[in-house]
């Protein structure tokens, strides 16, 4: 069949669309696309996603001018459609109300953005955190008393380690003032710097809270000298940001740095949002809990969000079953800049993605589904222009790129997230060698997680989670190699080992085999040596040995010390004849089982 030239006719494509889709905008065979596809060389089915490179280069063939809508695009297209409005205060200006600033607390790793964080809040984030870092989002309201007057502050806790750039930055966008922290006894750091370039990518006011003042070392005027080279000049130095000399140990001025917040807010800011629309906001962080399902802290930007409201948030969609506050209590109603935990949506959504209230559940389905679909969709098509593990020693002897697969499971969406953007920035000697994410998610490790990983030659990174049920053993029997990891700055460093070829052997025990006591001998100067009877496998001297006694390890680290049948030193005894085994350890019993073994170094994929 011959194919219609498009003559420079546009067509509009979302991204990893198909040639099927593309047959259906040109009133085409997809199987002469396929036809026309082999003739360009690429080998292609007619429902594979394909890349818009690919999609381009057919569309150029066609004399087609094809135009990839971007995911945004799509999405807005996508509401409109539905008649909602999203990223907008409807009504009039009468129905805008004074919202509380939202604040994000920012700073380099170990200054106290957490323990001023406690402070304010009375309540203890560092003691559930491995390594002493803050892992994921968290977002409270308080409130203080200014002229006399209730203010009400919002915070969104954003992680210090540098590995959650993506997340501080995100956080730096939902916010109304950035709240930087930097320690009077360290100065400006690394991350200092790049907290502040946040801040004002954001274009949003930073109010400095100079901490650890109590510190021996403490010098808050040299952190002003040095904030002034970032262009933040103090007040009392003729600028405009405000200052606070603080101590989060000992609660020190902690008052006067939330009076700064809202004269600042109230100074530069004018913050209103109508309460009477239905609501809009943003999944601040998302984790699956296995006794309530998916849990999603959302922040209300506009409007006021009920219980019983159909809700849908990035792919993620359902009806609001009840709704939590930073203390764990039920609220009903949840009003611009109030962060609470939903309860009741159908799957995690991904940290930032963006919440509406919509009419009812199924335009709620419709929505998600469209969006998980065009997700989906982009994935595959990403996935086709990579090479994969299965040919990584062939791209790497033929001087190609080759790449390491992973997929990453997490606790929380925002670590997943943050994991992803860390590893996939990992520098692993230039072009030679590349870092490609086959899968991402929330929650255990599930069988799809380990067949997906198992077809991809992937290796599945755990992070604060663990295999469901039996899929610790399908992994070991689909030879899926499975990493865990409670800190992230470990799992970057060792999946940079990996990639760099650095990493130190692994040594897994061997058994060789196992003896039975059938007498007991006391030789002097040696002690008791027994007399056994090889049930299995071989008995070597020298070998690494642990005592059982009823099935009970009684000592472990031993050492076959000497080996010998009848009056004969032996090497090695096999199944089925009798020795004596010293073993240097006296308590030995009739009928206890010698198990011998050996460390042997384990090959790395």
């Amino acid at each position: 069949m011959k194919i219609p030239s498009g003559n420079g006719q546009t067509i509009r494509l979302s991204r990893g669309a198909s040639l099927s889709d593309f047959g259906d905008k040109i009133g085409v065979n997809p199987a002469s696309l396929v036809q026309v596809m082999m003739h360009l060389g690429e080998m292609v089915t007619a429902t594979q996603s394909l890349p818009d490179e690919t999609l381009q280069l057919l569309g150029e063939e066609l004399k087609y001018n094809v135009s990839v809508v971007s995911p945004e695009d799509e999405d807005r297209e996508l509401l409109e459609s539905f008649s909602i409005e999203f990223g907008e205060d409807s009504g009039t200006d009468e129905d805008l109300r004074p919202r509380p600033p939202v604040v994000t607390v920012m700073g380099h790793v170990d200054h106290g953005k957490t323990k001023l964080l406690d402070t304010v809040r009375n309540s203890n984030v560092v003691s559930g955190e491995a390594g002493g870092i803050t892992q994921h989002i968290g977002a409270y309201q308080v409130s203080t008393t200014v002229d006399g007057e209730e203010r009400k502050i919002t915070f969104i806790d954003t992680p210090g380690h540098e590995a959650f750039t993506a997340m501080r930055a995100r956080g730096a966008q939902a916010t109304d003032i950035a709240v930087l922290v930097v320690a009077a006894d360290d100065g400006v750091k690394p991350q200092t710097a790049e907290a502040i370039d946040h801040a004002k990518a954001a274009e949003v006011p930073i109010v400095v809270a100079v901490n650890k003042i109590d510190v021996e070392g403490a010098d808050p005027q040299r952190v002003r000298a040095q904030l002034t080279e970032y262009g933040l000049v103090a007040e009392e130095y003729g600028g405009d940001v405000q200052f606070v000399d603080i101590s989060a140990l000992r609660g020190e001025n902690i008052d006067a740095l939330l009076e700064s917040i809202v004269l600042t807010s109230d100074a530069a800011l004018d913050l209103r949002a109508n309460p009477g629309m239905e609501a809009q906001g943003l999944a601040i962080e998302a984790y699956l809990d296995r006794g309530r399902g998916s849990m999603a802290t959302v922040l209300v930007q506009r409007g006021t969000l009920n219980v019983g409201d159909s809700i849908v948030c990035g792919d993620a969609y359902g009806r609001v079953r009840a709704m939590l506050d930073e203390h764990g209590e039920n609220v009903e109603h949840a009003e611009p800049s109030r962060p609470v935990q939903v309860l009741g949506l159908t799957n995690v959504p991904s940290a930032g993605d963006n919440f509406l209230v919509v009419k009812d559940d199924r335009v709620a389905r419709q929505i998600a589904n469209q969006r998980e679909a065009r997700e989906r969709f982009a994935q595959q098509a990403k996935a086709a222009r990579r090479v994969t593990m299965e040919n990584w020693q062939k791209t790497l002897e033929e001087g190609e790129r080759s790449e390491l697969a992973l997929l990453i499971k997490g606790d929380m969406s925002g670590s997943v997230e943050a994991l992803e953007e860390s590893l996939l920035k990992i520098d692993a000697g230039g072009d030679e060698v590349g870092i490609r994410i086959v899968g991402r998610g929330v929650g255990a490790i599930t069988q799809n997680d380990i067949n997906l990983a198992a077809t991809s030659e992937a290796i599945i990174i755990g992070f604060n989670v663990r295999p469901e049920g039996k899929n610790s053993e399908l992994a070991d029997r689909m030879g899926v190699d499975i990493r865990y990891y409670s800190v992230i700055y470990q799992a970057i460093e060792e999946v940079e080992a990996a990639v760099k070829g650095l990493l130190k052997p692994i040594y897994e025990e061997v058994q060789l085999g196992t003896a039975e006591i059938r007498e007991i001998f006391k030789v002097p100067r040696i002690g008791n040596v027994a007399g056994s009877i090889v049930r299995s496998g071989i008995v070597r001297r020298n070998a690494k040995a642990r005592l059982i006694r009823d099935g009970v390890v009684v000592s472990d680290n031993l050492t076959v010390e000497s080996l010998r049948r009848f009056k004969d030193d032996a090497t090695e005894v096999r199944e089925g004849y009798e020795c004596g085994i010293g073993l240097g350890h006296n308590d030995l019993r009739l009928e206890d089982i010698i198990e011998t073994y050996e460390m042997q170094e384990k090959p790395r994929d």
